[in-house]
């Protein structure tokens, strides 16, 4: 996934030729009443989300509660449950307001087109979060990913994520001798392993 950028120059305001593609013609299979994903600047997420109402767009941020401990005591705050990111319904093919809006920095694209999120998906994150229901994070896991334990006695392992029957497990590979091992383990302890930006997989 990619995303538009856009230039700010020091009078504040957004370069036009940066931050929108040159192309603004009608794109086939994009067009309004549909989800996307945009890129916005750090802890800017409610910001964003306002000013797009505030605008008359549909825009969504969900959030969740957290504890955070301070100096002298613990805290509980309100964190976007997608950092640097806020759902917005629009036209794809009129989207100079949505860039123009102030802490956008982009639309997440795949190649040289917007991409809509699964419809499915963004409905079921909105009933999941408007549910009133404790929602909190969770890391995104591919069967064939690999992974590291956190915590327990097998804190420190890495291997590879895999789901057997209706058991989770991590399989260890000795690649010298092309054998493996693997052990039942707990999800809430997982953490995806990442390669620079990309993750590591044996899909990839």
């Amino acid at each position: 996934m990619e995303v538009w950028s856009e230039d700010v120059g020091p009078s504040g305001r957004v370069s036009l030729e940066s931050a929108i593609p040159l192309q603004l013609q009608a794109e086939p299979g994009l067009g309004a009443d549909r989800w996307y994903a945009l890129y916005v600047r750090s802890r800017h997420e409610k910001t964003v989300e306002n000013s797009l109402r505030g605008k008359g767009y549909t825009a969504f941020c969900p959030s969740y509660r957290t504890r955070r401990k301070r100096i002298d005591r613990i805290s509980e705050i309100e964190v976007a449950l997608f950092p640097g990111y806020v759902f917005c319904q629009f036209d794809s093919n009129k989207r100079l307001p949505i860039l123009m809006t102030p802490g956008v920095v982009g639309v997440v694209r795949r190649g040289s087109k917007p991409e809509p999120v699964d419809e499915t998906e963004i409905a079921s994150i909105r009933t999941l979060a408007l549910s009133g229901h404790s929602v909190q994070p969770w890391p995104f896991l591919r069967i064939g990913q690999r992974i590291r334990l956190q915590a327990g006695p097998l804190a420190g392992a890495e291997g590879v994520f895999l789901r057997v029957k209706d058991e989770e497990r991590l399989v260890v590979s000795i690649t010298l001798l092309q054998r493996a091992v693997s052990v039942v383990i707990e999800r809430d302890v997982v953490a995806p392993l990442f390669f620079g930006d990309r993750q590591t997989s044996l899909e990839s």
